[in-house]
């Protein structure tokens, strides 16, 4: 494996568990509302903003934690999403958040992204498994 492919894939094992928790408000409510869980609100907003990913300007992270321009648009439209919400979020709760009227965007945003997401980093898999002898 190269080793931009081990860059890739290590920001993206942890930017798309994120996105595909933002586009499950199910699984929002059960894990995110539980004190006793370590993932929530926060977590997002570090993944997807510091740690892996800048969702304010996600063009930088094209080939590190992005595969296409449709996943760094993409990003961006769910960084402004996530943006707005925390507008509206200001004690920064997680509950906050999740009745924030900008949350259902965050949500169909994501699941987009997710959808890209996911069906990139499959066809990436695919190649990957055509390439060996």
């Amino acid at each position: 494996m190269s080793e931009d492919a081990r860059l890739i894939a290590n920001h993206r094992v942890h930017v798309v568990p994120v996105v595909l928790a933002l586009a499950n408000p199910p699984w929002q409510r059960d894990v995110w509302l539980d004190p006793s869980v370590f993932e929530n609100v926060d977590h997002v907003f570090h993944t997807l903003f510091d740690d892996f990913c800048d969702a304010d300007e996600p063009e930088q992270y094209l080939g590190v934690s992005l595969r296409t321009e449709e996943e760094v648009a993409l990003m961006r439209e769910l960084g402004v999403a996530l943006n707005t919400a925390a507008a509206e979020a200001p004690n920064d709760t997680d509950m906050e958040y999740l009745q924030a009227a900008a949350w259902p965007e965050v949500v169909a945003i994501a699941g987009r992204l997710a959808q890209v997401m996911v069906a990139n980093d499959l066809r990436e898999l695919s190649a990957l498994h055509d390439r060996e002898p």
